[in-house]
C-alpha cells in the first residue's frame, strides 16, 4: 500500500503544535499587559513632584475633596490642577528644589504630567460619584493614604476583588459623614452594615450583573 503521509508529517504536526502554544502563549501575556495595571500593588509611584500624602492628609490635615474635587459628582475623582497646589506653595517652600517642577509649570502655565496609580483597563466602567453616594469610604480602595509618603496602590483592584464587595455591601459601607475619614471602619455588627444599605437604596440584585461594571 502506497504511503498517504509523508515521513516527516509527524514532525510538522508537532512543529505546528509547539507554534500554536508559543502564540497562544504570546497571546495572554500581550493580553495581561494591556488589560493589567501599571504599577504592582505597594510599589510607590514616581511622580514628576513627589508628593507626600502622608504630610498633606495626615499631617495637615487636608480633606480629600480639596483636590480631588470631582470625587463626589464626577466619575474620576480629578487631579488638581497646579493652581490648587500654589494656593499654598505661592507662599509655602516656594524656592525649594524639589518643588521646581511645580512652580516652571505654573509659570509657563504647561500642566505637569502625573502617572495614574489606579489605572482600570478601557472596558472597565468605574464612577467615583456613585461609591461616594453609596458610603463606600476612601480607605476601603485607596487604604491609609495618610500613611502613604508616597503614593502606591494598596488594593489588587481585580475582578474578583471588586465581586466581593458587591457581594457583600453591607460590609463596605459606611455612614456618608464618615466616608472621607482615614481611620478604618469602625468595629460593628452586620445589622448596622444592612440597615446602611436599605437606607442607601442599594440594589443587591444587580450589583453582580456584567452592565454594571462593562458597558
Amino acid at each position: 500500500m502506497a504511503q498517504i503521509f509523508h515521513p516527516r508529517s509527524g514532525l510538522y504536526a508537532k512543529l505546528v503544535l509547539l507554534a500554536l502554544l508559543v502564540s497562544a502563549v504570546a497571546g495572554v501575556a500581550v493580553w495581561r499587559g494591556a488589560t493589567g495595571e501599571p504599577n504592582r500593588e505597594d510599589e510607590a509611584v514616581e511622580q514628576p513632584v513627589p508628593f507626600s500624602h502622608q504630610h498633606h492628609v495626615g499631617e495637615v490635615g487636608l480633606d480629600c475633596r480639596y483636590c480631588h474635587g470631582g470625587v463626589e459628582k464626577d466619575a474620576f475623582a480629578g487631579i488638581p490642577p497646579v493652581s490648587t497646589c500654589m494656593t499654598c506653595h505661592s507662599q509655602l517652600f516656594t524656592d525649594q528644589p524639589v518643588l521646581a517642577p511645580l512652580v516652571d509649570s505654573w509659570r509657563s502655565g504647561v500642566p505637569l504630567r502625573w502617572k495614574r496609580v489606579h489605572d482600570l483597563p478601557d472596558f472597565v466602567y468605574f464612577d467615583h460619584s456613585i461609591h461616594v453616594a453609596k458610603g463606600v469610604g476612601c480607605v476601603s480602595c485607596h487604604g491609609r493614604v495618610d500613611r502613604m509618603p508616597l503614593m502606591r496602590r494598596e488594593a489588587p483592584l481585580s475582578m474578583k476583588w471588586c465581586l466581593d464587595c458587591h457581594r457583600h455591601p453591607e460590609e463596605a459601607v459606611r455612614p456618608r459623614d464618615k466616608v472621607f475619614a482615614m481611620h478604618e471602619p469602625d468595629p460593628r455588627d452586620d445589622r448596622l452594615g444592612i440597615e446602611l444599605v436599605d437606607a442607601y437604596r442599594i440594589d443587591r440584585r444587580r450589583l453582580t450583573d456584567c452592565s454594571v461594571c462593562h458597558r
